[in-house]
């Protein structure tokens, strides 16, 4: 299985800090956040990792090359203008391939990743779900006997990071266009499956959360 790492994004509420760094370069625990998620991703066996970049994207590949020094093999997916998470994917898919793949929002920190075997043969997505942080009280989705509903509550946050069969926007043209509309329609045709997981994550969104992260990984031992 192949992984991709959604990293085109402008960083506008982590200024200042991504004023002349792009967010996925942005330091906890003494390296880059996308390292972290590079690092994870060797650890359960991916090491073909797709990464779609724009807002200082010669930073980022500057950065990381390859991939060799984190032993992995990256591929580039490069975006004039950001073409948003659904656009992203679509653009890269003839790097991605025909199979199922991982795909990881650049801005969180997770502990967990998905079982490949989670994403059933008639499913186009596998959501991880968590419980909902202060700054997203509401949740986003409801998940019951292992599938993901629009409601009704209780509801939980989307963590991120999902497992999704091309097919999902295979079909929608190419251009800048969000996923959460493919996503929920998805859902309403009973096409999409979940977990719930209870280990540690964090929407890096702010400075004030990238501050806390880096304390909570220097704090205990043995960063992930």
């Amino acid at each position: 299985m192949k992984a991709m790492i959604l990293a085109a994004g402008l960083g506008k509420r982590m200024r200042p800090l991504t004023d002349h760094c792009p967010k996925p370069l942005l330091t906890v625990a003494g390296k880059p956040l996308i390292v972290h998620h590079l690092e994870r991703l060797k650890r359960v066996g991916i090491d073909q990792v797709v990464i779609n970049v724009s807002y200082r994207g010669e930073q980022i590949i500057e950065a990381l090359g390859d991939g060799h020094a984190h032993g992995v093999q990256i591929q580039w997916s490069r975006e004039a203008t950001p073409l948003e998470t659904g656009g992203g994917i679509r653009q890269a898919l003839p790097l991605l391939g025909e199979n199922p793949f991982l795909l990881i929002n650049g801005d969180v920190w997770c502990d967990h990743l998905p079982d490949a075997k989670a994403l059933a043969k008639e499913d186009l997505a596998h959501l991880v779900l968590v419980d909902n942080p202060g700054h997203h009280l509401d949740g986003d989705f409801a998940l019951r006997d292992g599938r993901v509903h629009q409601g009704p509550p209780p509801f939980l946050t989307f963590a991120g990071i999902s497992l999704i069969r091309p097919a999902l926007v295979a079909n929608h043209p190419a251009g800048a266009f969000a996923l959460a509309p493919l996503l929920k329609h998805a859902i309403d045709s009973q096409r999409v499956s979940g977990e719930y997981t209870a280990q540690h994550w964090v929407d890096v969104g702010t400075p004030e959360r990238l501050a806390e992260l880096d304390t909570h990984l220097q704090d205990r031992r043995g960063v992930r």
